[in-house]
């Protein structure tokens, strides 16, 4: 059973993820961070080093969340391009998952810190790395069991294939249409049916 002091981390962590991403690192202020968890500075601070620890936290938090929703449709019943399909899939309504964490936490996260937090950047750049290389796993088991035949090595068309999810993601969230999460998901379909499937 966990601990108080456990709980009152996991209770920060959880009430905060979804402000940083919303905000970005250098747009969360402690001051909206303390006014949203009801404790003071020097409470979060004993529970954690000092902002960019809990910023990290958070993030870790939300992109843990992202990559079981990711991971459901990789490992769902039914064949490689089964599983292939239900992961595009899940992309048609991602901004309803994305909405109560504040927005996307990897892109979010992987362009605000860019240029202004290291350690945020590089567990942003991680998560790319782990989900390309779980839709690569994927396309492989799909090439084995002879079901797949891909024009490129798995993880060269598991990249371009997130490229364009992440692309349609970026642009719904700077215009607010929807349109880009779903005519995407459709133009995968086709590309899809058109180069690997057997």
């Amino acid at each position: 059973m966990p601990s108080k002091a456990e709980k009152t981390t996991a209770f920060i962590i959880e009430t905060v993820a979804p402000i940083f991403t919303k905000h970005g690192y250098v747009g969360t202020s402690m001051s909206a961070l303390t006014e949203a968890t009801g404790l003071t500075k020097g409470a979060l601070y004993g529970n954690f080093k000092n902002k960019e620890d809990l910023a990290l936290r958070a993030f870790d938090y939300s992109s843990s969340k992202l990559m079981e929703a990711l991971d459901r449709p990789l490992s769902s019943e039914g064949n490689s391009l089964d599983r292939i399909f239900a992961f595009t899939h899940f992309f048609k309504t991602y901004d309803e998952f994305i909405e109560p964490m504040g927005g996307c936490p990897l892109l979010r996260t992987g362009v605000d810190a860019k240029h202004n937090n290291a350690d945020l950047s590089s567990a942003a750049r991680e998560v790319c790395r782990t989900i390309e290389g779980k839709i690569a796993a994927a396309l492989e088991d799909g090439v084995n069991a002879g079901e797949l035949r891909l024009p490129v090595p798995p993880l060269q068309f598991a990249k371009q294939l997130f490229t364009m999810l992440q692309g349609a993601v970026a642009m719904f969230t700077t215009t607010g249409d929807r349109k880009y999460l779903i005519n995407t998901v459709a133009y995968l379909d086709v590309l899809i049916k058109r180069e690997i499937k057997k």
